[in-house]
């Protein structure tokens, strides 16, 4: 037995050892494989181990491990991604003898990112981006990609990473489309030779430098020859000029690039390079000459590029969109401005945003800014009480951070009134005179009660501890006053001032007073203060102007922006529909759509176009299908006559359906009726005679009317509504029809100073719970999700109208610092109406809405840069 035993011993050693061979053999041939996989695309390094004689049960092996690598990165949590077809997954991800992103993450280190989760996020962001271009050794490609992201959210750091990694895996050319304004070109240069050329000099080559965009160089095969392996940056402006040099250099250079993978990278995607008879041809013409080039456009507001026709040769992002998730502590619309809630959110749970907002008087403007073109000449603007205090709250704000002393180093504060560099100009004079008033008064006892004031009253309205910060008490901010004042710098940033924002040597207070070169790309460190009061007529061109977006560390309680509240109103519903758009995005990627086929809904405004005209002229119509919503009013006009209209039309609607209801439930304790089964031609005759606020688009009483009448003859669904009347128990009575009294509901306005007083905007009417008022059992536990799936088995044909009897008064809770009373000429009746989810194919409505833009001041980007023969 001993003998016996010993033998199986010697067996099991002896397998043992073989086993660690056969690993150790699987893992050099790994390692073997991905050499080849810098030469090769995967499946030729397959073919490659085939013809080394590797088995075919160790290649099989081999690909299973790629393979594994490659969902891992398909499978990313974030970001997530639409991408056509199963484009082949190579890169997955860094391995040790990579160079440039390894020097990314140092720099980054040294910078104070952390490892978890900032420097992770991007890694995963960036490597799936880079996994999603072709091998740069395929024979020829033609990629063309949108990544997505968030105004000054790190889109540069992004692409710098993407550029690392492709750099590492053997692509040569990198093409940067940084703007059309000079500083961003040459911020975004600084940004690149810092973060990859420095780290490895040895690697790279520079086709532009930090104050020369692109001029031809007399010899190409000194920089693509195949004996030369460095890389080849190229940053370059959108100017029609420089980039038809480019182009033509690049055909001179054709017989040296047959082999020379180019990455393209154009920042700001949406600007000049849509629908431009002048910069577009020449983007194509570029990609014309590089046989192996991967275009990726990176956007905050991609609404122009995702309009273009995906049938056409164009940039379109055919291959992939990438939506890159919101960075941790990052200030963006929905977190300033609030929003509304969209399909499927309860209404409560959505934020009204910080109250960081100021409201600029509508009488305050023409003093900032000329009416009309005529008015420019000789224009020189006012010191009002609402730039005075924006101004001296900067001040007060740059010193409270030089107390803390953590943060970024400098402090910026931003005037955006008008496109016209005269305009910029004009206030030169009076804020150097404010500043020089400001110095001579810090020993006057009202001067400084005044600030001390305005100090106690903004850290009241945003309390510091609420961002984990401490509040500076003003007299010890005060003792860094002088020293503000002093080094506070007052610059015209135009594209005709010599005097720019420069914050490459040491720390800057400025205010900065600009137009189109403040508000595309270019990074305001520090930005604490802005005043804007400049209207425009186009979504990306609004969002893109709103530099306060971003991080700020170390003073996220005091950044202020001072507006109308028009512009307060628009940004608002800018969150909404930025929020609506991601979230389409993240729905196709689920539902295995491609960049092709999907296409992603932008819901309209009155006053605001998409983009601009040149841009929308492939969009179509889209189609509104309202199964499975909720649609609710939260706008109304506040004057008696039409709000009386809208009493009477839901008076007579509570009449008949008491009439025609087959059950009437009255529930006094919780002030609810509920008429059921009532005909929905009592509904249309309803939404008939009830005004819906012209400012609500998605409240479209013909197209609702029209999705009834579809829906009853397409699969005789909504011919039965139930009628709910929501009311207040603790509310003054409010009476719809003899038998029904309910108590009047609190609903308080936004608190905006709105230049039209016959107007209000309460945000939020529907609860989730009343969404549930005609289902039976318990229902206050039920998820959104959930009361629809109720719905769909207790009442899979039958709306729900819900009314809304508003308080005219409707005074605010006091800890709602945001609201204020509605103060309406009559009581107010809001409507919500909850359709079920079809079980079979939806009914579809069609309506074009344009903006009305005749009563709005507007004007609009200037483009003369893209043509000037200026370099």
């Amino acid at each position: 037995m001993a003998e016996g035993s010993g033998v199986w011993t010697a067996s099991a050693n002896e397998n043992g050892e073989r086993s660690t061979l056969m690993t150790d053999e699987f893992d050099d041939m790994y390692e073997t494989f991905k050499a080849l996989l810098d030469t090769f695309t995967p499946a030729e390094s397959v073919k490659r181990l085939e013809q080394f004689g590797t088995s075919p049960d160790l290649v099989q092996r081999i690909r299973e491990r790629h393979e594994q690598q490659t969902v891992r990165i398909k499978e990313l949590e974030e970001p997530h991604a639409v991408v056509l077809g199963n484009r082949d997954t190579w890169y997955t991800g860094p391995q040790a003898k990579d160079k440039c992103w390894p020097a990314i993450v140092d720099l980054l280190g040294k910078d104070g990112w952390p490892r978890d989760p900032a420097i992770r996020a991007l890694d995963d962001s960036s490597t799936r981006v880079v996994s999603l271009l072709n091998h740069p050794k395929e024979k020829a490609f033609s990629t063309r990609g949108l990544v997505v992201g968030y105004v000054q959210s790190g889109k540069t750091t992004n692409f710098t990473s993407v550029m690392a990694k492709a750099a590492d895996r053997g692509y040569k050319l990198f093409i940067v489309l940084a703007g059309i304004h000079n500083g961003l070109r040459r911020q975004t240069q600084a940004r690149l030779v810092q973060q990859l050329v420095e780290p490895n000099p040895s690697m790279w080559s520079q086709l532009t430098g930090l104050d020369k965009d692109f001029t031809p160089h007399e010899n190409p095969a000194s920089y693509f020859g195949k004996s030369n392996k460095t890389r080849v940056l190229c940053v370059v402006k959108k100017n029609a000029a420089v980039l038809r040099k480019l182009a033509r250099w690049l055909e001179k250079a054709s017989d040296y690039l047959q082999d020379c993978p180019a990455l393209i990278i154009d920042d700001e995607a949406d600007q000049a390079t849509v629908a431009t008879s002048s910069i577009n041809p020449l983007i194509l013409d570029i990609m014309g000459c590089l046989p192996r080039s991967a275009y990726v456009g990176y956007t905050a507001s991609p609404f122009a590029n995702l309009l273009i026709d995906p049938g056409a040769e164009d940039l379109y992002p055919k291959d992939f969109v990438v939506n890159l998730p919101k960075p941790e502590g990052h200030f963006g619309t929905e977190v300033l401005f609030g929003r509304y809630a969209l399909d499927g959110e309860d209404p409560e749970q959505v934020d009204d945003g910080y109250d960081m907002i100021r409201s600029i008087p509508e009488e305050d403007v023409p003093y900032v800014r000329p009416d009309t073109r005529a008015d420019i000449e000789g224009f020189e603007p006012v010191i009002t009480d609402t730039l005075r205090s924006a101004v001296e709250y900067f001040w007060l704000v740059t010193a409270a951070r030089r107390v803390r002393g953590t943060g970024n180093q400098h402090s910026t504060m931003l005037i955006h009134t008008s496109v016209n560099t005269a305009v910029h100009n004009s206030f030169k004079r009076p804020l150097a005179r404010l500043r020089e008033q400001a110095t001579m008064s810090l020993a006057d006892t009202d001067f400084l009660a005044r600030l001390r004031g305005l100090w106690e009253q903004e850290t009241q309205r945003v309390r510091a501890e609420d961002f984990r910060e401490a509040k500076v008490p003003f007299d010890r901010l005060l003792t860094e006053l002088s020293g503000v004042l002093d080094s506070c710098r007052i610059i015209m940033d135009n594209s005709s001032s010599e005097d720019r924002l420069d914050y490459e040597n040491g720390p800057v207070v400025a205010i900065a007073v600009g137009g189109n070169t403040l508000s595309r790309g270019l990074t305001l460190e520090g930005l604490a203060v802005s005043y804007f009061v400049r209207a425009v007529s186009a979504y990306d061109t609004l969002l893109q102007m709103g530099r306060w977006f971003g991080f700020r560390n170390g003073y996220a309680d005091l950044p202020r922006i001072w507006m109308t509240d028009e512009l307060a109103e628009w940004f608002r519903h800018l969150a909404t529909v930025e929020t609506e758009m991601r979230r389409d995005i993240d729905i196709y990627m689920t539902e295995d759509e491609t960049p092709l086929t999907f296409a992603v809904r932008l819901r309209t405004h009155p006053s605001l176009r998409v983009t601009a005209a040149a841009k929308m002229r492939d969009a179509v119509t889209a189609a509104s299908s309202y199964g499975g919503k909720r649609v609710q009013t939260h706008y109304f006009h506040t004057n008696a006559d039409w709000l009386t209209g809208n009493i009477e039309a839901a008076s007579r609607l509570v009449a008949a359906s008491a009439v025609s209801a087959t059950k009437v439930e009255r529930r006094p304790a919780d002030g609810r009726y509920v008429f059921r089964d009532v005909p929905h031609d009592l509904v249309i005759g309803f939404l008939s005679s009830y005004k819906f606020h012209e400012k609500s688009p998605e409240n479209d009483a013909d197209l609702i009317t029209a999705y009834i009448r579809k829906r009853v003859a397409a699969a005789s669904s909504l011919r039965r509504w139930n009628i709910a009347v929501v009311g207040n128990p603790r509310g003054d009575s409010f009476t719809f029809a003899p038998g029904v009294t309910v108590g009047r509901n609190a609903r308080a306005r936004l608190a905006v100073r709105t230049p039209d007083p016959d107007f209000a905007d309460i945000k939020t009417l529907m609860s989730r719970r009343d969404a549930a008022v005609d289902l039976s059992g318990d229902t206050a536990k039920l998820s959104e999700k959930g009361i629809m799936d109720r719905r769909r088995i207790e009442l899979p044909d039958t709306g729900l109208l819900v009314l809304y009897p508003i308080d005219k008064v409707s005074e605010p809770a006091p800890a709602k610092t945001a609201r204020a009373p509605l103060n309406a000429e009559e009581h107010v009746i809001g409507v919500g109406l909850v359709f079920p989810e079809p079980w079979d194919k939806d009914s579809e409505v069609e309506k074009y809405i344009s903006a009305n833009l005749s009563n709005v001041r507007i004007e609009e980007e200037d483009y003369s840069l893209l043509v000037s023969e200026e370099a």
